[in-house]
């Protein structure tokens, strides 16, 4: 067989569709608000003494920002004590959860992940790009498998060029 010299790119010509989750990647500062400080002596919760500290926190740095409100003291804190600090995030934050850092971050992905239509990659053959500059917890790479299993023909992970299989759908008879 001849060889005329041209090389063919094998992975361009493949049917292979890349997700990169990095596309989905929500974008903004994570925090953490501990309300720990604000309580008597590092654990009772005096409401006239945590509403004035409500009241002269500057809500501001929060502006756009991912916030998650937790306490880090073993105190007893009143729920209502946690909606306060909710209605003053609410004018200044893009989204608060209460929890941790990680907990935001897998809330932050599971939404940004729902606006995927699985609809769209029926049947398709997918790689999961693995390699990314941002941080992606394992978590998202979990919830992309939850979502689009049910409608791909086939999930790797890697690069095109170097893949895992990760699922391949029965064939259809």
């Amino acid at each position: 067989m001849a060889q005329t010299g041209e090389i063919i790119n094998r992975v361009e010509k493949s049917p292979l569709l890349t997700i990169n989750l990095e596309d989905y990647y929500p974008h903004g500062e994570r925090v953490q608000l501990d309300i720990a400080p604000w309580l008597f002596q590092g654990m009772i919760l005096k409401e006239k003494d945590f509403r004035a500290e409500v009241k002269e926190h500057d809500w501001s740095k929060y502006q756009d920002q991912f916030v998650a409100i937790t306490c880090s003291a073993d105190a007893i804190v009143p729920t209502w004590a946690y909606m306060l600090i909710a209605s003053k995030l609410q004018e200044y934050a893009k989204m608060f959860i209460f929890g941790s850092k990680t907990e935001l971050e897998k809330i932050l992905f599971k939404n940004s992940l729902e606006k995927i239509n699985p609809e769209d990659y029926t049947d398709k053959k997918l790689v999961i790009k693995g390699c990314s500059d941002l941080k992606i917890t394992e978590f998202a790479y979990v919830e992309i498998v939850r979502l689009l299993k049910p409608v791909a023909s086939s999930i790797m992970y890697g690069e095109p060029c170097s893949t895992v299989p990760i699922y391949k759908a029965p064939r259809k008879k």
